[in-house]
């Protein structure tokens, strides 16, 4: 019997019964699976043992972040299969596309100049909701060498371990910034034209897409101190995004209301040209380009409340914590 060349990590939080489905599609693939849970009080440590997994419990001294489990989980599959040649990491909110694996394994069989492999994401149910539905944009990205993957991934052992794997600490965009690490040190980053996994976003409501906005503000701050030095320039341009439309319009606006008048307040039009130059742009239905632009230019005030937050916990020198949205 040949030795298996992959393993699968799958972490996650209270994921209910999209962790069902997510152990489901990974054991169907007769791979070691460890699962790595969180603090969940909704059974799932015991819905993951009686799938046949093997099961890690963080620590609940320290914060909970993705990262953190990823690095937890892989160390263990190493443990109980030091021989892997890849791991497949997926979130608990995501069910496994029948094929991925073995065509992921293959294709870095044959390219070994590449680190990580990646899929198409879709969205479980992008009718359900306009956030659903700004998920599933989200994941519709081109396919070939690209820069980044996202927390769904085939990735070389060797290439994981000469980078130190995942930066435990990062409450999000732990995915880009390893992707960072790995194009430094020579590898290359792929998206195959597969499809990978099925996530399942699960909001519905407009609290929701504001803490996970702010989450990603806090992940391109983040993201910007630890790599924005050229040539690199990480995140970035994202933050200045950010501060530009989220702070800087608004304030200069209400600055020079004491000059102008109610003329200065003209300056918020720029809102709706970005908009319409952003919808104009878009390559899907032009209800869903609408959609994704509005979105798009109104989520630059939640990320710059994270960037705030990044900011005053960078300052106070306090670890962070989770944003969640679910």
């Amino acid at each position: 019997m040949s030795r298996p060349r992959f393993g699968i990590v799958a972490i996650g939080r209270n994921e209910g019964e999209r962790l069902r489905w997510c152990l489901d599609s990974a054991i169907a693939s007769a791979a070691l699976v460890v699962y790595v849970d969180s603090g969940s009080t909704d059974g799932s440590v015991r819905l993951a043992r009686s799938a046949g997994c093997d099961v890690v419990e963080l620590d609940q001294s320290e914060p909970f972040t993705a990262a953190r489990a990823r690095n937890k989980g892989f160390a263990r599959l190493r443990t109980l299969a030091p021989e892997l040649a890849y791991v497949q990491f997926v979130d608990g909110d995501c069910e496994i596309a029948a094929g991925w694996l073995s065509s992921a394994a293959g294709f870095l069989d044959t390219h070994p100049a590449v680190a990580s492999a990646c899929g198409r994401r879709r969205e479980r149910h992008p009718g359900r909701s306009i956030y659903n539905l700004l998920c599933d944009i989200d994941w519709d990205r081109p396919i070939g060498e690209t820069r980044a993957c996202g927390g769904d991934a085939m990735i070389r052992v060797d290439a994981f371990l000469a980078v130190n794997g995942y930066l435990p600490g990062l409450i999000a965009g732990e995915d880009p910034e390893l992707c960072v690490r790995l194009r430094a040190a020579g590898w290359r980053i792929w998206r195959m034209d597969r499809e990978m996994t099925l996530h399942d976003a699960a909001m519905t409501r407009f609290a929701q897409w504001w803490m996970r906005s702010v989450r990603t503000g806090y992940a391109y701050a983040q993201g910007a101190c630890l790599h924005g030095a050229p040539p690199e320039r990480h995140c970035v341009r994202e933050s200045r995004s950010a501060w530009f439309w989220g702070l800087g319009v608004p304030l200069t606006a209400g600055g020079l209301a004491s000059w102008w008048g109610a003329g200065a307040l003209t300056l918020l039009l720029l809102y709706p040209l970005q908009i319409f130059r952003i919808a104009a742009r878009g390559g899907r239905s032009a209800r869903e380009n609408w959609w994704h632009a509005i979105f798009l230019v109104a989520g630059k005030f939640p990320e710059t409340i994270g960037q705030l937050k990044f900011l005053a916990h960078r300052r106070a020198g306090g670890k962070s914590r989770l944003i969640e949205y679910k």
